[in-house]
């Protein structure tokens, strides 16, 4: 066993980027965080009130947003999210379900998060059907 008593295991290569980022990303200007840094800040659960409203800005625009992973990886984000976020944030659940439900082709890595996030937010009492199926890779 690495460490001593109350020492961490040393952590991953991820880890450590994200332990290293995290807290400079705290102290940034809200209006300088990028698409990659909403992305790790969201996928955290940090700071979920301010900080989905300025994705879904930006989501709006360009649905398929990137960080540093994949096009598309700031929307698997903030879909990511547990239900109980939204209704802490008035018509934003809607919207992302609207810019969701826009889409002709979805990309085939993000088809099974809509799906989940529709089912966990019907909106207007649908269960989600209607979603384009996904393109295939």
């Amino acid at each position: 066993m690495r460490g001593g008593f109350g020492q961490r295991a040393r952590p991953s290569g991820d880890e450590t980027r994200l332990v290293a980022t995290e807290p400079a990303l705290r102290r940034k200007p809200v209006g300088d965080l990028t698409a990659e840094d909403l992305r790790l800040l969201i996928g955290q659960g940090e700071g979920l009130v301010h900080l989905l409203p300025l994705a879904v800005d930006i989501l709006r625009g360009n649905p398929l947003a990137e960080g540093d992973l994949y096009e598309g990886d700031l929307l698997a984000a903030v879909l990511s999210r547990s239900a109980e976020v939204w209704p802490r944030i008035p018509g934003l659940g809607q919207e992302v379900r609207s810019i969701v439900l826009e889409w002709t082709d979805v990309p085939w890595p993000l088809a099974p998060r809509i799906e989940d996030f529709l089912a966990r937010w019907p909106g207007d009492g649908r269960s989600g059907h209607g979603v384009p199926p996904p393109l295939e890779p």
